[in-house]
């Protein structure tokens, strides 16, 4: 396993930049990679990305050095076993609203002592071809990154006890399924939301847990780094439409 950059990098205090790729194809993320992006995560959760898909766009990403993340469809064991085995650097989980749940990702995606994953000459351990297992094992502790999404009201209310758990890096902010919990469906901006989002800063920022956030512009980017995020992306189509309206403005006009 390589060594994790954008892990690396967090841990130095530094804020790191990514975009999230909810399309199974390796060429965007080979294309995207010749960007110097830190990490790329892949969205199964949103997207139709299946493992197999997710093994060919973390050989995309290995190419230029870019940390390749993936965004799981839920806290399963099984699943994330699937996704961490194509070789990828990281996991994203969503829906996490207790510390037993965070715990439970943990435990999936580290291998004993800390965790649970099975252990097999998969992608991720170079099919057992380079080094021995024991070494394996040793490494993608280390290096695994674990990002879980705060996404629900009770989530907000448990957060002060999830950031206890050993062995998370990142507490990555979703305003959207905020809103819907908080009763106020599509609209993030609103007072109740914002007071919650506000609650979740506060406690990550005391925990020493690194504050991820998706934003839809560089200006978004550059507000939320001001309020603390240090593990930032935005989506492939929020990079694509803007530049796609501007060309087709300018070209018609």
């Amino acid at each position: 396993m390589r060594k994790n950059k954008t892990k690396e990098r967090l841990k130095a205090g530094e804020t790191v930049f990514g975009c999230f790729v909810r399309y199974p194809s390796a060429g965007i993320v080979e294309v995207l990679g010749y960007q110097p992006w830190d990490f790329i995560v892949f969205d199964a959760e949103h997207g139709t990305i299946q493992p197999e898909d997710c093994e060919h766009m973390v050989r995309a990403a290995e190419l230029q050095d870019v940390t390749p993340m993936v965004r799981v469809t839920t806290n399963q064991a099984p699943i994330i076993l699937r996704y961490m085995d194509s070789g990828t650097q990281g996991l994203h989980v969503p829906w996490i609203n207790s510390a037993a749940e965070a715990e439970a990702v943990v435990q999936s995606v580290k291998y004993y002592p800390r965790g649970i994953r099975g252990l097999a000459a998969v992608r991720a351990a170079d099919y057992a071809q380079r080094g021995t297992f024991a070494d394996y094992v040793q490494t993608s502790n280390r290096e695994s990154l674990v990002v879980i999404h705060i996404e629900t009201a009770e989530a907000v209310q448990q957060l002060p006890e999830i950031v206890k758990v050993d062995g998370l890096d990142v507490i990555f902010i979703g305003p959207t399924d905020l809103s819907q919990s908080y009763g106020v469906p599509g609209e993030p901006q609103h007072p109740t939301v914002q007071t919650a989002i506000d609650q979740i800063v506060d406690t990550v920022t005391k925990s020493g847990l690194a504050l991820g956030m998706m934003v839809g512009s560089a200006q978004a980017a550059q507000q939320w780094r001001e309020r603390g995020a240090r593990y930032i992306a935005i989506g492939f189509e929020s990079l694509i439409t803007p530049a796609a309206k501007a060309y087709l403005e300018k070209v018609r006009s």
